[in-house]
């Protein structure tokens, strides 16, 4: 592999900014300091941009195999890398599901051949297929996912024998998806009584309430407390959940909670001008719900942001509100978003770098990532904090072709992306020179 010298970088590790330079050979970081100075096949003057950890996404639909009319894990992690992200963890919602050990190997044989990131893959529960989370390697998974709320196919795990079993016994972090199925289906009935099927997007965050969220993730909470489980409560969006989650540093929490990037951007006053190019579950929801999450990202109360990147086309976005899938396409400007609050005094830089990339390492027990350490991988986000960019259709990287963010300018721009130490973006360029790499976990 070839090496990659970076210089004059205003360096945002384990909460700190120093300027230097960092040097990659062999896909690691092989020295940071001051003024290096030693040979390298590629050197890239930083400038005084921000060189940090690039982002570490726990949640994505890249829709690979089965759904790859949507988008498939070349065109989505490709939109990754430009955004700065180095590294995800894919869903098991495809078609298969990835519910078998097989279909979980075969998705990882699939990003070997196609991902510009790294990669790992979630083991998906079913109401039916405990007997194969308990014979889960716990580290060939990012962790076992249980949707608690509506989802595709058979994915829905709603047996209280099996829910109660699979926290018991799963080998490894269980993630989910918290929202009651029942109360939303009353909510849906009763509007849709009121306005057929053209009801307005902007009541999205009424009809999948706080009060779905809380019933679900309270439940979630209370399993994991019974069995000691290693429980990640996935994109949470609600004031009235946040008490549940303890406030400080990740390390030895049992439950976590994390946040995505358009639930800390977008609020219930973006539906009448984006409609269903916002329509997401959960859903996003009032102004007091995004200044809540943003508060509880100080407070250690939520502990990773992610994307739950999930792209759909134009056209399964243009219908009617139930005609119309929830999902969005948000790798690509996802932490330029988040530096928003960077820009606006709410968070610092060290913060960001932290909910992004640390903690995401440490509560996902990865090998060698997410920290800027000699001999760790260099997975690196070059960072151009005064270069305002608006989005536009036309640079659109997911398949879907199109970005909730359209016509929104951010004042940051990801300049380089490396992943596994190759340089994988530069300068509004993908860079085809290999692939990612197979993210380890140490799981005892």
């Amino acid at each position: 592999m070839s090496s990659l010298l970076i210089t004059n970088a205003r360096i945002v590790n384990e909460g700190t900014i120093t300027e230097g330079d960092l040097l990659v050979r062999d896909g690691r970081i092989a020295e940071i300091g001051a003024g290096i100075g030693k040979a390298a096949d590629r050197t890239l003057d930083a400038a005084g941009r921000v060189l940090m950890p690039a982002m570490i996404d726990d949640q994505v639909h890249f829709r690979d195999p089965g759904l790859t009319h949507k988008g498939n894990l070349e065109t989505e992690s490709r939109a990754a890398v430009a955004g700065g992200i180095a590294s995800f963890m894919e869903m098991p919602n495809t078609k298969p599901q990835t519910v078998t050990a097989q279909a979980l190997e075969e998705k990882y044989a699939l990003a070997a051949q196609r991902s510009h990131g790294n990669y790992a893959f979630y083991f998906g529960a079913t109401n039916d297929n405990l007997a194969e989370i308990q014979k889960l390697d716990a580290n060939a998974a990012a962790g076992v996912k249980i949707f608690m709320g509506a989802s595709t196919g058979n994915m829905l795990v709603d047996n209280e024998e099996t829910l109660n079993a699979i926290f018991r016994d799963a080998p490894c972090l269980i993630a989910t998806h918290c929202e009651d199925t029942p109360m939303i289906k009353a909510n849906e009935d009763a509007y849709r009584a009121k306005y057929g099927e053209d009801v307005p997007y902007r009541l999205h965050g009424e009809i999948r309430s706080a009060e779905a969220c809380l019933k679900s993730s309270r439940l979630a909470i209370e399993l994991a407390r019974r069995h000691g489980s290693r429980l990640h409560v996935l994109h949470l969006t609600t004031e009235i959940e946040m008490d549940q989650f303890e406030p400080g540093p990740i390390a030895g929490k049992r439950i976590t909670g994390e946040v995505c990037a358009h639930h800390l951007y977008f609020s219930d006053q973006d539906y009448d001008a984006r409609g269903a190019f916002i329509k997401c579950n959960p859903a996003i929801k009032r102004v007091e719900d995004r200044a809540a999450l943003r508060k509880a990202l100080i407070e250690g109360r939520l502990d990773i942001i992610a994307t739950d990147h999930a792209p759909h086309t134009l056209d399964e976005k243009t219908g009617t509100y139930f005609q119309t899938p929830a999902g969005l396409p948000l790798v690509q400007w996802a932490l330029p978003s988040v530096l928003e609050r960077y820009h606006a005094g709410e968070m610092s830089l060290e913060m960001i770098v932290e909910k992004t990339s640390h903690n995401v390492a440490i509560g996902y027990d990865l090998v060698e990532r997410g920290f800027l350490r000699e001999g760790y991988w260099a997975d690196l986000a070059l960072v151009n904090l005064d270069a305002p960019n608006t989005v536009q259709r036309g640079d659109v990287l997911s398949k879907c072709g199109w970005s909730p963010f359209e016509g929104d300018t951010f004042r940051s721009r990801i300049d380089a992306t490396v992943v596994s130490g190759r340089l994988a973006y530069l300068d509004g360029r993908i860079i085809d020179e290999g692939h990612g790499e197979r993210l380890q976990f140490n799981r005892k």
